[in-house]
């Protein structure tokens, strides 16, 4: 049996979980570090007297780092591994995020944001291309749908650290707990065996099979593919994969978009349109997300049994219809009902992206490809405060949100229209 047909074909066992469950660990301490600024944005503008727009240079600043992060480490982990890569992006984006702390006025604020977005863009990708690499495809999906969920309990951490913190401690200390991912990276080193598809790439066998025997997968009579390097990054743009490329590039930039015009904003929003103070703000936002757990476990559920394509089509279309109702909202009531319509639909649909996306590339390239998709996410999150900012001052809810109801159900429609199922396929299939 051949190395990889192995891989798909071996049942789960410890190793899976732990690989899981670390990958989930990093996922979630990554997004409460790019969430954070969210909650802490509000106290920033008060107490320097910025403006609403000046909020959103603060946040695209984060966004532009992130885009140059996920570009340059998604090749980074296609040249020196999956492992080493998560390390070093987990250092980055821990030390400077925490840094912030010391920000004394504004440049200095937006050199230390795009440092910290380097990071953070750098390891958003990184857990789906890892646990993509390990897990039988019949529970593919599954597993990088659980990771992926882990983005909601690293929003909520960002929310009820400051909403603790501000009162007693000031903006300042609640950036402090951005330190915390370094507390994985011993776990990384111990517990994560690089990706045997990266090293049969590379022909190092002796190191794949002494992965095999750690993690207790039997390889007696086991064959070693041929696997000589047949792509580059410019393969992104061939014939073969220019429409998947196409595809995800839609996919992400809508995704992020969409979100960070309406969670980043959330506790603005709640003080601006609906006259709250700073904690009462942050608790309804915590609320509202608290609706993006079912939102991430239902589409999890359904992306083995449904598909990825019409989980996305589906999950995308009515977080459309709903982000149209909420920019016509003006209760307080409804405003919270539709945007947590959003908050189910829209990260169910991130669930069926974070899996979607190294799926559809072979391994020499997957790292240089998720990078590219998220950086093209990146380009939408640098807009996304900007427009949103600007449309909320001439608009009120009715612009922005109006424009993120269109975006997602063009999403919608893109995946209907040209995307491909991979649904239970091996990864060298859809290669």
């Amino acid at each position: 049996m051949q190395v990889l047909e192995l891989l798909d074909k071996t049942k789960l066992n410890t190793v899976h979980y732990q690989i899981l469950a670390i990958g989930s660990l990093i996922y979630m301490l990554t997004a409460m570090n790019v969430m954070l600024i969210g909650s802490v944005v509000k106290p920033i503008i008060d107490e320097w007297g910025l403006d609403v727009g000046i909020a959103g240079n603060i946040i695209s600043i984060g966004f532009l780092g992130m885009f140059i992060g996920a570009i340059v480490f998604g090749r980074v982990a296609d040249l020196i591994g999956r492992r080493p890569t998560i390390v070093i992006v987990l250092l980055i984006e821990a030390l400077f995020t925490a840094l912030h702390a010391l920000a004394t006025d504004l440049n200095t604020l937006y050199i230390l944001r795009l440092l910290a977005g380097i990071g953070l863009g750098a390891a958003l990708p990184q857990p789906g291309i890892y646990v993509s690499e390990y897990v039988p495809k019949e529970y593919r999906g599954r597993f990088l749908g659980l990771v992926e969920t882990s983005w909601v309990y690293g929003a909520l951490l960002a929310l009820i650290f400051p909403y603790f913190i501000i009162p007693n401690y000031g903006w300042r200390v609640a950036f402090i707990v951005g330190l915390s991912p370094l507390i994985l990276i011993p776990f990384v080193l111990r517990y994560l065996p690089e990706s045997i598809r990266y090293l049969l790439k590379r022909g190092r066998e002796d190191q794949v099979r002494t992965i095999l025997d750690r993690i207790g997968i039997a390889h007696g009579d086991i064959k070693f593919e041929v696997m000589e390097v047949k792509y580059r990054v410019l393969d992104l743009f061939s014939k073969r994969y220019i429409s998947r490329t196409v595809l995800l590039t839609i996919l992400w930039m809508s995704l992020v978009y969409t979100y960070y015009a309406v969670f980043i904003w959330l506790p603005t929003l709640y003080a601006k349109s609906f006259g709250m103070d700073i904690l009462k703000s942050l608790f309804w936002t915590l609320v509202v997300t608290l609706f993006q757990i079912p939102g991430y476990y239902s589409a999890t559920f359904l992306l083995d049994r449904l598909g990825r394509k019409k989980v996305l089509t589906i999950y995308l279309v009515i977080a459309g219809l709903a982000s149209l109702l909420m920019s016509i909202s003006t209760e307080l009531l409804w405003f919270q009902i539709w945007s947590a319509a959003i908050s189910f639909f829209n990260l169910g649909a991130w669930a069926g992206l974070y899996t979607y996306t190294p799926e559809l590339y072979p391994t020499e390239i997957r790292g240089a490809a998720s990078g590219f998709a998220a950086s093209m996410g990146r380009i939408a999150g640098i807009i996304s405060p900007l427009v949103t900012a600007a449309l909320y001052q001439s608009t009120g809810l009715f612009g922005p949100y109006a424009l993120t109801a269109a975006v997602h159900i063009v999403a919608g429609l893109a995946v209907a229209a040209i995307g491909i199922e991979t649904m239970k396929r091996s990864l060298e299939e859809l290669e």
